[in-house]
């Protein structure tokens, strides 16, 4: 069977780009020079990648997977896009090195690709053992991780935004930025609107997961919080997102947890409008998952998590809207567990609750 192409892959940073817009409106002079610099970069490599995932996707380019490595990681010393990767640092099976940033990022891509590959069958990313690479110091004092297309990028933080050396810190950041790459090789959601939403919730989802699934939580234990304990001095708050609770993980967290609160953006390239409220409005699919996760209880990544996975990978078009998403969700909870089970009515009330059925 041929492997499916990967889609023409977003600038998908865990740092939504109307937070930073805000602080460098709003800030200190450092908070607003922090915030530019970071909003400019990103900018940068998003325009570039743009253009190297079309080369990808026709077949011009692409990561190089090399034989009998699963995992690598590279310091590109605080050098930026024509940097990248960096210098190689510690490769799979090597023993950690004195780095900090880099022992966290390697663990943290080890246990997504481990979740993925035990709970789900699914080896790396592309289905194919895709290689996957981190660089960590990128750039300096940047406020950003993220997933390029090709590779995994956290910067060090400035102290403003996100704690110093928080960014690797957190697995359900390094998991939700690594279900990018999933989302691009599978469903392939525009990232924009409703899609793009959608393409961030997925991310929450499995970032949330694969925390839960190393830590053999039930849902009932999980903390549902997604840069738990990251956020720098001028974010008052627990987290960047809550699927819980949403719009409660910090002080102007603006998520709706239904659709009576959701957000009409322009879909623009201007930063304050987040390519139509992905980050914004991703807090609705969110907390239809923990609904239906608690609904069903004991390991989320074990029925409700095996039932947004199928979804993703198998059943959404890159135009898929929520209403889509519960569609397909119900169908296959009812699929796997029978018509009234106890798991596809727990989906379905899910969604039901945050009023998009």
């Amino acid at each position: 069977m041929r492997r499916r192409s990967a889609a023409p892959a977003p600038h998908c940073s865990i740092a939504p780009p109307d937070l930073l817009v805000r602080l460098a409106e709003r800030g200190t002079a450092a908070q607003r020079a922090t915030a530019t610099r970071t909003l400019a970069l990103s900018a940068a490599v998003r325009a570039h990648r743009a253009t190297l995932n079309q080369l990808v996707r026709a077949g011009l380019a692409g990561p190089a997977l090399r034989a009998g490595e699963r995992l690598s990681v590279y310091d590109v010393r605080h050098g930026e896009e024509s940097a990248l990767p960096g210098r190689k640092v510690r490769g799979t099976g090597d023993a950690p090195v004195h780095d900090v940033a880099v022992n966290q990022a390697y663990d943290g891509a080890d246990h997504t690709y481990g979740f993925y590959k035990d709970v789900y069958d699914r080896d790396s990313v592309d289905g194919a053992g895709l290689e996957l690479v981190s660089s960590v110091h990128f750039s300096r004092d940047f406020d950003n991780a993220f997933w390029d297309g090709q590779q995994m990028v956290y910067g060090d933080g400035s102290g403003e935004i996100f704690q110093v050396g928080s960014l690797t810190t957190d697995i359900a950041v390094i998991a939700h930025e690594l279900t990018h790459g999933i989302t691009q090789y599978t469903a392939g959601l525009e990232y924009h609107a409703q899609s793009g939403a959608l393409n961030e919730s997925f991310s929450d989802v499995f970032g949330s997961l694969v925390k839960q699934y190393g830590l053999k939580q039930t849902a009932d234990q999980a903390d549902w919080l997604i840069g738990a304990g990251i956020l720098g001095t001028e974010l008052s708050g627990a987290a960047l997102r809550s699927m819980k609770a949403p719009g409660t993980a910090y002080e102007g967290d603006n998520q709706p947890g239904d659709m009576n609160g959701y957000v009409e953006l322009p879909d623009d390239d201007d930063p304050r409008n987040d390519n139509g409220g992905v980050h914004t409005n991703s807090g609705i699919p969110n907390h239809a998952f923990y609904l239906a996760a608690t609904a069903i209880g004991g390991n989320a990544w074990e029925t409700a998590g095996r039932i947004w996975f199928e979804t993703l990978t198998t059943k959404l078009k890159p135009t898929a809207t929520f209403e889509d998403a519960a569609l397909a969700t119900v169908a296959v909870a009812t699929s796997r567990f029978g018509k009234g089970s106890t798991e596809a009515q727990a989906v379905q009330d899910a969604w039901e609750q945050v009023k998009v059925r």
